[in-house]
């Protein structure tokens, strides 16, 4: 599979886990959840401690949701990744997107172990439509640059 396919394999799953939002609002984890919510995902987030997270309950871990979804988004710190993606392969999700600062060389290779199909290096916003404004731009620079998957 190309990663062009992947993607859009990826995109084409209409209910996602998110891990790495947080109850203060500040993180990227909460701009993804906020942005794919808005394009109509039905978004699962994933953390320890919180019940609710932008308007939509929380589980406390990959393997409470009341689903598998198509597929996880993550941003976390790498370490964080790594366990993730072992408890994604027990809950039987089999997609991931790594945003930007949340892989390894390590959560990597398991995803390969597993046979986790995985996305990583790109940010989900610039691929998913309707997207802003600024990921439009990143995308249009992308592809002058020959950055862009399948470019």
């Amino acid at each position: 599979m190309t990663r062009q396919q992947a993607i859009r394999e990826f995109l084409g799953q209409r209910t996602l886990a998110i891990a790495g939002a947080s109850r203060n609002g500040k993180k990227f984890g909460n701009a993804v959840l906020v942005s794919l919510k808005a394009k109509g995902y039905r978004m699962l987030p994933v953390h320890p401690s919180a019940d609710v997270l932008e308007g939509v309950a929380c589980s406390r871990s990959l393997r409470e949701l009341p689903e598998v979804p198509g597929g996880l988004v993550v941003a976390v710190p790498p370490a964080e990744t790594e366990k993730l993606v072992a408890e994604a392969h027990e809950a039987g999700i089999t997609r991931i997107w790594m945003q930007s600062g949340a892989e390894s060389p390590r959560a990597i290779a398991l995803c390969e172990q597993y046979g986790i199909t995985l996305i990583h290096g790109e940010c989900i916003l610039m691929f998913a439509e309707p997207a802003e404004l600024f990921h439009r731009v990143h995308r249009f620079i992308y592809k002058l640059t020959g950055k862009y998957p399948g470019t």
